[in-house]
């Protein structure tokens, strides 16, 4: 057996250096907001017959001025282009350039059909294009928008806490002792806020050096983090909850084994999560990697609090009111 909880100085040591650094990091750089936050342009297009990749795409737009730009497949013919707002002639040379990847034959053509005047039955041969993209939408997102959306995203993670200590301190509310039902609630929002924190310190580095930038996507796979480290934490506790009235061992001993029963039960379940979303992350495409790569630092943060930070601050509690 693993003395896990015997050495919760460790541990939450580690976690506090951790969340002090993502916090001065967070506050001296930042995130770097999206469109969606910011506002700009959203553009949709359909290509007639052949498609061309996503890197393609990527690589023609190199040199127009767009700013932020994300591209995202938009059924089996299309994309779906968010980018910084932009004037009418940046927004036809897009186009062109979009136009450009679209692939040619060589024809034979009558000089009348080019407004050519040549006599006799000359015929020219000429370079046509094999249809023209269609532009389905193209539209701007204000920044009273992107400025909604993120007090949207702020009342909505606020309420999902919210939620949570309520849930947990009825779920656990025959269990009155050592440690109040409310108080298994309130540790399970600090774990919370521990995944979330060190998550957002990641892309906050990730912003910083590499661009990478955070939209609803992203908010998305937070509000997803807190579903799943909640879940994990919930799942120690419950194991506490049933050894409490059975343990011979003081409540400190009885946590640990807890933890010591469901350690291979979280890690083995994070795991495999981890490898599949690792797979997107290398394989997947472009609009889709930073979501996955996000979910995967929370599921790992969140397995560990769940084993090293709730379980400890469950005993330092308990404690502490000693």
């Amino acid at each position: 057996m693993y003395n896990i909880i015997q050495k919760k100085k460790i541990w939450l040591s580690i976690s506090g250096v951790l969340v002090a650094i993502s916090l001065i990091l967070f506050f001296t750089w930042g995130l770097k907001p999206g469109i969606d936050f910011t506002g700009g342009s959203l553009l949709e297009v359909s290509y007639p017959n052949e498609v061309p990749t996503l890197d393609e795409v990527q690589g023609i737009l190199a040199g127009v001025d767009v700013h932020s730009l994300v591209i995202q497949p938009a059924g089996d013919s299309g994309f779906i282009l968010r980018f910084q707002e932009i004037e009418e002639d940046v927004h036809q040379q897009v186009m062109e350039k979009l136009n450009s990847l679209i692939p040619t034959t060589e024809q034979e053509m009558n000089p009348a059909d080019l407004g050519l005047s040549i006599e006799g039955d000359a015929k020219i041969t000429a370079t046509v294009a094999l249809g023209e993209v269609e532009e389905l939408r193209f539209e701007a997102i204000g920044s009273s928008i992107g400025s909604e959306l993120r007090n949207k995203t702020g009342w909505a993670i606020g309420i999902v806490l919210l939620a949570i200590i309520i849930y947990v301190a009825w779920a656990f509310r025959r269990v009155s002792k050592p440690v109040a039902s409310w108080k298994y609630g309130v540790i399970a929002i600090i774990a919370l806020l521990h995944d979330v924190i060190l998550t957002v310190g990641v892309f906050v580095v990730l912003g910083k050096f590499l661009g990478v930038e955070v939209n609803t996507t992203f908010v998305a796979a937070l509000l997803t983090v807190l579903g799943y480290s909640v879940n994990d934490t919930i799942v120690v506790f419950d194991r506490v909850r049933e050894n409490l009235p059975k343990s011979d061992l003081d409540f400190e001993g009885t946590v640990n084994t807890s933890v010591n029963q469901t350690i291979t039960r979280s890690i083995n379940t994070a795991l495999t999560t981890i490898l599949a979303l690792l797979a997107i992350v290398f394989f997947g495409g472009e609009s889709i990697k930073y979501f996955a790569l996000s979910l995967v630092c929370g599921i790992f943060f969140g397995t560990y609090s769940s084993i090293f930070i709730a379980s400890p601050l469950l005993v330092w509690w308990e404690k502490l009111k000693k």
